[in-house]
């Protein structure tokens, strides 16, 4: 686990996932360094294995062998074959597309080519549709036969360039992408908005687009200032899904190597360039619904959390009485109501020196004296 002044990198940390495929292997990655993992799918896979039409294409395909065969996806390609299998036609079919030339959209499309005993002639580096598209067009494809094993979404106007370009093109669809339960989703998407997530992780642009529709404009709105004040990161796999985001005008988190376990050690980097607070009770940062003080999470009511973070972000300047009585829930008057939840917020830091009370001004973090 990696360690850090206040403790493991990303603990206190709210994380929504809003992967479908792949999610407890992503959540277990974050866990294991101290997140709090919440799921949000905001697609589904929805695979066409037992569909019909499938295997129909199939049969099409090896009655007329394609020249060449782009794999948009390891999923896809993979599910192709266990499809074909299933009647009868793997063999075949493995036939056929070892005489074809193998373009594959990227490594994950060209392991699962690896798998099935085959070799990939060439593969997408930039791991964008864009890319195999220009390669080809730029070979000539009149007259081929091409066959696109579609993605998710479709296949990303491949089919309709080649066609255009005088090839014979027939399209391959494995699964597709669904909706996932909507309220689930659009609870997230709330709470993202009301700054009580810290980081949300993407790993489609599907994903994105479906995430970001379900964002009303004022959701969009408190995002987008989060966003942008560095309070909320939107991690993802690579540009392709950080577009729909950087579209919108958020600044998403994108690893240099467009992998699962480059997403996570990229919010652990993040995290650990963020220097604590200290404080005269030891390191202190603050996170979305809570925070971690000289290496324990504490465990803050809303209205705590809600506190210690504007007393942070004053980083030891004096935030008066006024603005914390207007942090607290409901309109009351009452000058008690913050003396209890200072009281309460001291409590939960085990220390009441943390926070001290300038008089007649307000309150301050103590600070550690600079070395």
């Amino acid at each position: 686990m990696t360690e850090h002044p206040s403790g493991p990198v990303l603990a206190g940390c709210v994380i929504a996932v809003t992967a479908d495929r792949r999610f407890k292997e992503l959540a277990a990655a974050l866990e294991r360094r101290g997140a709090t993992v919440e799921h949000a799918p905001a697609l589904e896979v929805v695979p066409h294995l037992d569909d019909e039409s499938l295997v129909e294409s199939t049969r099409a395909i090896l009655a007329n062998p394609p020249d060449v065969v782009v794999a948009t996806t390891g999923i896809g390609f993979r599910g192709w074959i266990e499809a074909a299998d299933a009647v009868g036609l793997a063999d075949e079919l493995l036939d056929v597309l070892g005489a074809a030339r193998l373009i594959a959209r990227g490594p994950k499309a060209r392991g699962a080519i690896e798998a099935a005993g085959l070799t990939a002639d060439w593969v997408a580096t930039s791991e964008t549709a864009a890319e195999i598209q220009q390669f080809l067009l730029a070979e000539g494809v009149a007259g081929l036969r091409i066959a696109v094993q579609h993605h998710g979404s479709g296949a990303d106007g491949l089919d309709e360039a080649f066609a255009e370009a005088g090839a014979i093109v027939a399209g391959v669809v494995v699964y597709s992408w669904g909706p996932s339960d909507p309220d689930v989703l659009a609870a997230s998407v709330r709470k993202t908005a009301d700054g009580l997530v810290d980081a949300v992780v993407f790993t489609s642009a599907p994903g994105v687009v479906a995430w970001l529709a379900t964002a009303s404009d004022e959701d969009l709105v408190a995002i987008r200032r989060h966003n942008l004040a560095g309070r909320l990161v939107l991690a993802t796999v690579g540009p392709v899904t950080a577009a729909p985001l950087e579209d919108a005008g958020l600044q998403p988190l994108v690893p240099t190597r467009w992998r699962l376990g480059a997403v996570v050690r990229e919010l652990v980097t993040h995290y650990a360039g963020q220097a604590p607070i200290e404080t005269v009770a030891g390191p202190l940062s603050v996170r979305a619904r809570g925070a971690v003080l000289d290496g324990r999470a504490l465990e803050l009511t809303p209205a705590g959390a809600v506190i210690l973070g504007e007393l942070a972000a004053a980083r030891g300047a004096v935030v008066s009485r006024e603005r914390i009585q207007a942090l607290l829930p409901g309109s009351s008057s009452d000058g008690h109501a913050v003396e209890t939840a200072i009281a309460r917020l001291r409590e939960t830091c085990g220390s009441k020196d943390v926070v001290r009370t300038v008089v007649k001004r307000g309150y301050a973090l103590s600070l550690a004296p600079a070395p």
